[in-house]
Protein backbone atom coordinates (compact mmCIF):
# COMPACT_ATOMS: atom_id res chain seq x y z
CA UNK A 1 0.00 0.00 0.00
CA UNK A 2 1.36 3.13 -0.90
CA UNK A 3 0.85 6.52 0.67
CA UNK A 4 0.14 10.02 -1.29
CA UNK A 5 3.00 12.92 -0.47
CA UNK A 6 1.47 15.56 1.42
CA UNK A 7 0.57 18.55 -0.85
CA UNK A 8 2.48 22.21 -0.56
CA UNK A 9 1.32 24.45 2.15
CA UNK A 10 -0.78 26.86 -0.11
CA UNK A 11 1.14 29.95 -0.76
CA UNK A 12 1.16 33.35 1.39
CA UNK A 13 -1.55 36.20 -0.03
CA UNK A 14 0.09 39.23 -1.48
CA UNK A 15 -0.38 42.31 1.17
CA UNK A 16 -3.30 44.55 0.32
CA UNK A 17 -2.73 46.94 -2.40
CA UNK A 18 -3.95 49.95 0.24
CA UNK A 19 -1.21 49.06 2.54
CA UNK A 20 2.33 50.15 0.47
CA UNK A 21 5.90 49.24 2.05
CA UNK A 22 7.66 51.84 3.83
CA UNK A 23 10.45 53.18 1.98
CA UNK A 24 14.39 52.31 3.12
CA UNK A 25 14.78 55.82 2.36
CA UNK A 26 12.92 56.60 5.47
CA UNK A 27 13.68 54.11 7.81
CA UNK A 28 17.45 54.91 7.33
CA UNK A 29 16.24 58.53 8.23
CA UNK A 30 14.59 57.03 11.33
CA UNK A 31 17.55 55.83 12.55
CA UNK A 32 20.28 58.50 11.62
CA UNK A 33 17.49 60.77 13.60
CA UNK A 34 17.74 58.24 16.35
CA UNK A 35 21.57 57.84 16.48
CA UNK A 36 21.84 62.05 16.58
CA UNK A 37 19.68 62.45 19.04
CA UNK A 38 21.42 59.57 21.46
CA UNK A 39 24.79 61.53 20.45
CA UNK A 40 23.46 64.94 21.96
CA UNK A 41 21.89 63.26 24.88
CA UNK A 42 25.15 62.07 25.29
CA UNK A 43 27.02 65.80 25.02
CA UNK A 44 26.91 66.46 28.03
CA UNK A 45 28.29 63.20 29.66
CA UNK A 46 31.26 63.30 26.92
CA UNK A 47 32.11 66.99 28.14
CA UNK A 48 31.99 66.36 31.93
CA UNK A 49 34.32 63.22 31.28
CA UNK A 50 36.52 65.43 28.81
CA UNK A 51 37.02 67.92 31.63
CA UNK A 52 37.37 65.49 34.76
CA UNK A 53 38.93 62.77 33.25
CA UNK A 54 40.83 63.63 29.98
CA UNK A 55 42.39 67.02 31.04
CA UNK A 56 44.33 65.51 34.42
CA UNK A 57 45.29 62.72 31.65
CA UNK A 58 46.64 65.00 29.16
CA UNK A 59 47.98 67.53 31.60
CA UNK A 60 50.38 64.66 33.58
CA UNK A 61 51.35 63.29 29.92
CA UNK A 62 52.49 66.97 28.99
CA UNK A 63 54.16 67.43 32.59
CA UNK A 64 56.22 64.39 32.27
CA UNK A 65 58.09 66.16 29.56
CA UNK A 66 59.29 68.64 32.12
CA UNK A 67 61.85 68.93 34.82
CA UNK A 68 59.22 70.29 37.45
CA UNK A 69 60.38 70.56 41.28
CA UNK A 70 57.07 72.15 43.18
CA UNK A 71 59.60 73.72 45.81
CA UNK A 72 61.16 75.54 43.83
CA UNK A 73 60.26 79.03 42.21
CA UNK A 74 62.40 78.50 38.65
CA UNK A 75 60.00 77.52 35.84
CA UNK A 76 59.64 73.80 34.62
CA UNK A 77 62.35 72.88 31.92
CA UNK A 78 61.47 71.14 28.97
CA UNK A 79 63.77 67.56 28.94
CA UNK A 80 61.78 65.63 26.34
CA UNK A 81 61.80 61.81 27.40
CA UNK A 82 65.13 62.30 29.94
CA UNK A 83 62.42 61.65 32.57
CA UNK A 84 61.62 57.97 30.98
CA UNK A 85 65.09 57.48 29.95
CA UNK A 86 68.55 59.60 30.70
CA UNK A 87 72.01 58.74 31.21
CA UNK A 88 74.36 61.01 32.66
CA UNK A 89 78.14 61.59 32.18
CA UNK A 90 79.09 58.47 34.43
CA UNK A 91 76.74 55.95 32.75
CA UNK A 92 74.46 56.32 35.49
CA UNK A 93 70.64 55.71 34.52
CA UNK A 94 68.50 58.57 36.19
CA UNK A 95 65.25 57.55 34.06
CA UNK A 96 62.25 55.96 35.55
CA UNK A 97 62.67 52.85 33.23
CA UNK A 98 66.43 52.38 34.39
CA UNK A 99 65.96 53.18 37.86
CA UNK A 100 65.29 49.74 40.59
CA UNK A 101 62.98 51.21 42.35
CA UNK A 102 60.38 51.57 39.46
CA UNK A 103 60.85 47.97 38.82
CA UNK A 104 60.48 46.62 42.32
CA UNK A 105 57.21 48.32 42.92
CA UNK A 106 55.84 46.80 39.28
CA UNK A 107 56.86 43.59 40.33
CA UNK A 108 55.24 43.98 43.99
CA UNK A 109 52.46 44.96 42.27
CA UNK A 110 52.25 42.40 39.76
CA UNK A 111 52.80 39.74 42.73
CA UNK A 112 50.07 41.65 44.92
CA UNK A 113 47.41 41.37 42.15
CA UNK A 114 47.67 37.93 40.88
CA UNK A 115 47.88 36.66 44.34
CA UNK A 116 45.06 38.83 45.79
CA UNK A 117 42.74 38.31 42.18
CA UNK A 118 43.60 34.66 42.34
CA UNK A 119 42.44 33.83 46.67
CA UNK A 120 39.30 36.74 46.02
CA UNK A 121 38.20 35.02 42.87
CA UNK A 122 37.89 31.33 44.64
CA UNK A 123 36.58 32.53 47.64
CA UNK A 124 34.03 35.06 46.43
CA UNK A 125 33.17 32.08 44.08
CA UNK A 126 32.51 29.99 47.26
CA UNK A 127 30.90 32.40 48.77
CA UNK A 128 28.25 32.99 46.66
CA UNK A 129 27.81 29.54 45.66
CA UNK A 130 27.11 29.14 49.17
CA UNK A 131 24.35 32.48 49.27
CA UNK A 132 23.02 31.09 46.12
CA UNK A 133 22.00 27.72 47.66
CA UNK A 134 18.62 26.88 49.45
CA UNK A 135 19.93 27.09 53.18
CA UNK A 136 18.50 27.96 55.98
CA UNK A 137 19.55 31.57 57.42
CA UNK A 138 20.88 32.68 53.75
CA UNK A 139 19.85 36.05 54.40
CA UNK A 140 21.95 36.58 57.56
CA UNK A 141 24.91 34.81 55.64
CA UNK A 142 24.48 37.22 52.72
CA UNK A 143 24.60 40.46 55.18
CA UNK A 144 27.43 38.86 57.04
CA UNK A 145 29.94 38.37 54.27
CA UNK A 146 29.34 41.98 52.96
CA UNK A 147 30.45 43.27 56.24
CA UNK A 148 33.96 43.35 55.61
CA UNK A 149 33.70 44.75 52.08
CA UNK A 150 31.06 47.70 53.86
CA UNK A 151 34.21 48.63 55.87
CA UNK A 152 35.80 51.78 55.06
CA UNK A 153 39.61 50.71 53.77
CA UNK A 154 41.08 53.25 56.18
CA UNK A 155 39.57 51.84 59.09
CA UNK A 156 39.93 47.96 57.96
CA UNK A 157 43.57 48.54 57.18
CA UNK A 158 44.19 50.17 60.44
CA UNK A 159 42.36 47.29 62.35
CA UNK A 160 44.67 44.70 60.43
CA UNK A 161 47.93 47.17 61.74
CA UNK A 162 46.92 46.49 64.70
CA UNK A 163 46.75 42.74 64.74
CA UNK A 164 49.79 42.78 62.85
CA UNK A 165 51.79 44.95 65.37
CA UNK A 166 55.19 43.03 66.87
CA UNK A 167 54.15 44.20 70.49
CA UNK A 168 50.44 43.52 71.06
CA UNK A 169 49.02 42.06 67.49
CA UNK A 170 47.07 39.17 67.54
CA UNK A 171 48.25 37.61 64.60
CA UNK A 172 52.10 38.09 65.26
CA UNK A 173 51.55 36.53 68.50
CA UNK A 174 50.19 33.57 66.70
CA UNK A 175 52.58 33.54 64.44
CA UNK A 176 55.62 32.80 67.16
CA UNK A 177 53.60 30.53 68.77
CA UNK A 178 53.43 28.39 65.98
CA UNK A 179 56.87 28.65 64.71
CA UNK A 180 56.50 30.81 61.68
CA UNK A 181 58.23 33.90 63.14
CA UNK A 182 61.17 34.83 65.33
CA UNK A 183 60.78 36.46 68.45
CA UNK A 184 60.05 40.17 68.02
CA UNK A 185 59.41 40.25 64.58
CA UNK A 186 55.80 40.64 63.14
CA UNK A 187 54.30 39.65 60.07
CA UNK A 188 54.71 43.32 58.42
CA UNK A 189 58.26 43.52 59.37
CA UNK A 190 59.72 40.64 58.19
CA UNK A 191 60.12 41.39 54.15
CA UNK A 192 59.70 37.46 53.18
CA UNK A 193 56.06 37.92 54.69
CA UNK A 194 55.19 41.90 54.34
CA UNK A 195 53.50 41.34 51.22
CA UNK A 196 51.55 38.12 51.70
CA UNK A 197 50.13 39.99 54.78
CA UNK A 198 49.07 42.69 53.05
CA UNK A 199 47.80 40.08 50.26
CA UNK A 200 45.49 38.68 53.48
CA UNK A 201 44.36 42.07 54.40
CA UNK A 202 42.84 42.97 50.88
CA UNK A 203 41.44 39.24 50.29
CA UNK A 204 39.50 39.54 53.29
CA UNK A 205 38.22 43.42 52.13
CA UNK A 206 37.59 42.58 48.44
CA UNK A 207 36.60 38.69 48.43
CA UNK A 208 32.60 39.99 49.24
CA UNK A 209 32.60 42.28 46.38
CA UNK A 210 33.78 39.35 43.88
CA UNK A 211 30.94 36.93 45.31
CA UNK A 212 27.75 39.85 45.20
CA UNK A 213 29.39 40.04 41.49
CA UNK A 214 29.45 36.18 40.93
CA UNK A 215 25.87 36.22 43.35
CA UNK A 216 24.29 38.18 40.53
CA UNK A 217 25.77 35.98 37.44
CA UNK A 218 24.54 32.88 39.15
CA UNK A 219 21.02 34.10 39.56
CA UNK A 220 21.10 35.11 35.56
CA UNK A 221 21.13 31.45 35.14
CA UNK A 222 17.72 29.87 34.78
CA UNK A 223 16.31 27.28 37.54
CA UNK A 224 14.89 25.38 34.55
CA UNK A 225 18.42 24.24 33.04
CA UNK A 226 19.55 22.55 36.79
CA UNK A 227 15.66 20.74 37.26
CA UNK A 228 16.36 19.57 33.39
CA UNK A 229 19.74 18.34 34.72
CA UNK A 230 18.80 16.60 38.01
CA UNK A 231 16.56 14.73 35.46
CA UNK A 232 19.79 13.64 33.49
CA UNK A 233 20.75 12.56 36.84
CA UNK A 234 23.76 14.73 36.60
CA UNK A 235 25.66 14.84 40.00
CA UNK A 236 26.09 18.68 41.74
CA UNK A 237 30.13 18.62 40.96
CA UNK A 238 28.89 17.72 37.11
CA UNK A 239 26.24 20.49 37.16
CA UNK A 240 29.15 22.82 38.55
CA UNK A 241 31.51 22.41 35.64
CA UNK A 242 29.23 21.46 32.88
CA UNK A 243 26.76 23.94 33.44
CA UNK A 244 27.43 26.55 36.18
CA UNK A 245 30.77 27.39 34.87
CA UNK A 246 30.36 28.20 31.63
CA UNK A 247 27.28 30.06 31.64
CA UNK A 248 29.40 32.06 34.36
CA UNK A 249 32.06 32.65 32.47
CA UNK A 250 31.41 36.18 30.98
CA UNK A 251 30.24 37.43 34.59
CA UNK A 252 33.43 35.84 36.21
CA UNK A 253 35.53 37.67 33.27
CA UNK A 254 34.14 41.17 33.80
CA UNK A 255 34.39 40.88 37.41
CA UNK A 256 38.40 39.69 36.84
CA UNK A 257 39.05 42.75 35.10
CA UNK A 258 37.39 44.74 37.38
CA UNK A 259 39.19 43.25 40.49
CA UNK A 260 42.70 43.22 38.27
CA UNK A 261 42.71 47.33 37.43
CA UNK A 262 42.06 48.11 41.05
CA UNK A 263 44.72 45.59 42.46
CA UNK A 264 46.97 47.31 39.79
CA UNK A 265 46.83 51.16 41.01
CA UNK A 266 45.97 50.14 44.61
CA UNK A 267 47.80 52.92 47.26
CA UNK A 268 45.39 53.44 50.12
CA UNK A 269 45.56 50.01 52.07
CA UNK A 270 49.34 49.09 51.43
CA UNK A 271 50.23 52.77 52.33
CA UNK A 272 48.37 52.83 55.69
CA UNK A 273 49.56 49.68 57.09
CA UNK A 274 52.95 49.60 55.49
CA UNK A 275 54.09 52.67 54.37
CA UNK A 276 56.85 53.34 51.32
CA UNK A 277 58.80 50.08 52.86
CA UNK A 278 60.86 48.56 49.73
CA UNK A 279 59.38 45.60 49.69
CA UNK A 280 55.64 46.67 49.47
CA UNK A 281 55.82 49.40 47.63
CA UNK A 282 53.04 49.42 44.82
CA UNK A 283 53.36 51.58 41.67
CA UNK A 284 50.87 54.16 42.80
CA UNK A 285 53.01 54.56 46.21
CA UNK A 286 56.23 55.01 44.30
CA UNK A 287 54.43 57.55 42.32
CA UNK A 288 52.98 59.56 45.06
CA UNK A 289 56.49 59.58 46.88
CA UNK A 290 58.12 61.30 43.56
CA UNK A 291 55.23 63.45 43.21
CA UNK A 292 54.45 64.75 47.12
CA UNK A 293 57.47 63.51 49.36
CA UNK A 294 60.58 63.99 46.74
CA UNK A 295 58.61 67.28 44.94
CA UNK A 296 59.72 65.97 41.57
CA UNK A 297 56.47 66.83 39.76
CA UNK A 298 57.43 65.89 36.09
CA UNK A 299 58.78 62.73 37.14
CA UNK A 300 56.44 61.83 38.69
CA UNK A 301 54.09 62.37 36.29
CA UNK A 302 56.49 60.55 33.72
CA UNK A 303 55.81 57.28 36.67
CA UNK A 304 51.91 57.91 36.55
CA UNK A 305 51.87 57.50 32.71
CA UNK A 306 53.84 54.48 33.25
CA UNK A 307 51.33 53.38 35.42
CA UNK A 308 48.46 54.13 32.88
CA UNK A 309 50.24 52.32 30.32
CA UNK A 310 50.41 49.29 32.40
CA UNK A 311 47.10 49.06 33.23
CA UNK A 312 46.26 49.48 29.97
CA UNK A 313 48.58 46.58 28.42
CA UNK A 314 46.79 44.03 31.06
CA UNK A 315 43.36 45.35 29.86
CA UNK A 316 44.43 45.03 26.32
CA UNK A 317 45.46 41.35 27.29
CA UNK A 318 42.30 40.67 29.08
CA UNK A 319 39.69 42.20 26.53
CA UNK A 320 41.41 40.41 23.39
CA UNK A 321 42.80 37.11 24.73
CA UNK A 322 39.85 36.19 26.84
CA UNK A 323 37.56 38.16 24.41
CA UNK A 324 35.30 39.78 26.80
CA UNK A 325 32.01 41.64 25.98
CA UNK A 326 30.73 44.11 28.23
CA UNK A 327 27.25 44.22 26.74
Amino acid sequence: MTTQPAPPPPPMPPAPAGVPKPPQRKVRGIRESRARTAMFMLLPLLIVLLVVAGYPLFRTIYLSFFEYNINSTEAPKFIGLENYWFTNEDGVGLGALQTPEWWQSVWNTVKFTVSSVVLETLLGLAFALVINSKIKGRGLLRTAILVPWAIPTVVSAQVWNWMYNDSYGILSQWGRQLGMLPHGQSFLSNPDTALAALVAVDVWKTAPFMALLLLAGLQSIPSDMYEAADVDGASPVRQFFSLTLPLLTPALLVALIFRTLDSLRVFDMPYIVKGNAPETMTMSIYARQQMIEQAQFGYGSAISVLIFLVIMFFTAIYVTSLRVKFD
